[in-house]
């Protein structure tokens, strides 16, 4: 069996108003799992997700009850898989080293804070950041998110959040 999860990260929202949760509708249609790597602003946030088992972290830019309620980071099962989740400020220049030292064991790592999808492997590792979900990149620049299915292996994709009209 497949296990299909929707990621997310800097939404940088206090609460999940109507357009946020019609498209997190459409984007996370057949995901069982909401991955947020930080950034969410507002725990009200995740109220979008009800129903969905969460994973979730804070990140510098959220307000104080988010960072009372999230931990800054996590490492959870998906399916067989072990997943290191962190938002990724303070970490400097180059996260990806840095991840190494927090999640040795992870078969996959995934952050957020700079608004720039990455989906790769390295070392047998499957390193993903979903950009920025709100199109709050440069020049109006789409936002993005990832899928992370794991089965017999995982695969990550990165997708354009659809505009709405």
């Amino acid at each position: 069996m497949t296990i299909k999860a929707g990621i997310l990260s800097d939404t940088h929202l206090h609460r999940a108003d109507d357009a946020f949760i019609s498209l997190t509708r459409q984007c996370f249609a057949g995901c069982a799992v909401i991955i947020h790597a930080g950034d969410l602003t507002g725990i009200a946030v995740l109220d979008a997700f009800a129903g969905k088992e969460i994973h979730a972290v804070y990140g510098n830019m959220c307000d104080a009850s988010v960072s009372l309620a999230l931990p800054r980071q996590t490492t959870f099962q998906l399916g067989r898989f072990t997943v290191g989740l962190v938002h990724g400020a303070g970490l400097g220049r180059d996260i990806e080293l840095r991840l190494w030292g927090l999640f040795p064991e992870a078969d996959c790592m995934i952050y957020g804070h700079t608004h720039r999808p990455v989906c790769h492997r390295q070392g047998g590792v499957l390193f993903l950041n979903p950009g920025a979900f709100r199109s709050t990149g440069p020049y109006g620049a789409p936002g993005t998110y990832a899928i992370l299915e794991a089965g017999d292996e995982l695969r990550g994709t990165i997708h354009q959040v659809p505009v709405q009209s």
